[in-house]
């Protein structure tokens, strides 16, 4: 495999360089690169952003860093027939070699487009494509073609990541610049974004990762009403025929994330392990029971809510001085709202069985938050 692209600021206007920046593009052909790789080869070498718009509109897009950015970028500009469009987004002047570089790119898409069947109508990132590929409802066939449709390898290790409905855009744009892979497919599905990758996973890893990131990005704060980021659950490894599997875990990974503020946003499926059975306990008897519905009912005023989401930081955190420096607040204050918990629930912290409860109590009350949230999305 090419280790890398030249960079065209390294080049002059030679014969000598035109050669070396066409050889590279010839060694994509011949390594059979789908779109993604070729316009993230493309952003790389120019140093700017490089995006590939498609006869159905859909556009591939990386920025200089070489990450997958779908959304922003500059107008896409008019087509005069059936070929991509390929462009670069340069803030100054150009290279004497930016269209060498375009021609290139637009003769290794093309060649793409032969190979996989992509032309015409059929769009490359089309989202209906891809419900047809997240779908177990559909015959194998159909997936099958919605597969070769969207440019994806149907032997290369797939995982489907269901994020909630904050900001589907940004929230793309946060996840797949951490992704470890180059083929990533996005789609708005009710409710939740699917994001199906193509690539080598350490579930681990990536979801620890993505945690850190969102927390960075979206810090919890207590008693501020407002959205606290994406939550994120992410599927198992499979092949491209198994997505709709993986997105099936996705959504149910995606019920123990928190929409509440505290506790992990990104969590992984296969890290639940007997947790996941929770998820299968009826939500309108979660919200009968007496210990979730005593918590709903103190929640339900300012004052409450505040003591909810601080015993929350607190299973978080694990002691008072860490809740209270993550919170901005004193120890003492942290110890008065525990106490009132505790006090209206008849639990003691102390005691590990009440501690336990006290954390499956608010684990579940979770998972019936979210899927109010989830449910319009007829995901569940």
């Amino acid at each position: 495999m090419t280790t890398g692209p030249v960079l065209l600021s390294e080049l002059g206007t030679d014969p000598a360089s035109v050669l070396r920046l066409v050889a590279q593009f010839d060694a994509l052909e011949e390594q059979e690169a789908d779109a993604d790789a070729a316009v993230r080869f493309a952003a790389l070498a120019a140093q700017c952003p490089v995006s590939v718009c498609w006869p159905g509109g859909a556009v591939v897009r990386y920025d200089a860093s070489g990450r997958p950015d779908p959304v922003g970028g500059d107008p896409v500009p008019a087509s005069d027939g059936p070929e991509p469009v390929a462009w670069l987004e340069r803030d100054g002047s150009g290279h004497p070699l930016d269209d060498v570089l375009l021609d290139r790119l637009r003769r290794v898409v093309r060649r793409v487009a032969a190979r996989t069947g992509v032309s015409g109508t059929p769009h490359l990132g089309d989202p209906a494509l891809l419900e047809v590929v997240l779908s177990g409802k559909e015959h194998r066939e159909d997936r099958a073609r919605a597969i070769r449709l969207l440019g994806l390898d149907e032997t290369r290790p797939t995982c489907v990541l269901a994020a909630s409905g904050h900001s589907p855009a940004a929230t793309v744009r946060l996840i797949t610049g951490e992704l470890p892979v180059t083929t990533v497919r996005s789609a708005v599905i009710g409710n939740a974004t699917a994001i199906l990758c193509q690539g080598t996973f350490d579930m681990r890893e990536l979801s620890d990762r993505l945690e850190r990131v969102v927390v960075e990005h979206f810090p919890a704060t207590v008693n501020t009403h407002t959205a606290a980021g994406p939550w994120v659950g992410i599927g198992s490894v499979g092949t491209a025929f198994s997505a709709s599997t993986s997105w099936h875990e996705a959504v149910r990974a995606l019920r123990f994330a928190s929409s509440t503020g505290f506790g992990r946003r990104v969590v992984a499926y296969e890290r639940l392990s007997s947790l996941e059975l929770l998820a299968d306990l009826p939500i309108d008897r979660v919200r009968r029971n007496r210990d979730v519905a005593r918590i709903n009912e103190i929640a339900a005023t300012p004052a409450g809510e505040l003591d909810v989401e601080t015993t929350e930081a607190f299973f978080v955190y694990g002691s008072l001085r860490r809740t209270a420096a993550e919170l901005h607040v004193h120890h003492s204050t942290v110890a008065a709202r525990l106490a009132r918990i505790q006090a209206r629930m008849g639990w003691d912290f102390e005691d590990p069985v009440d501690r336990f409860l006290g954390t499956l109590v608010l684990m579940v009350r979770r998972i019936a938050l979210s899927s109010a949230e989830l449910a319009d999305a007829d995901l569940l």
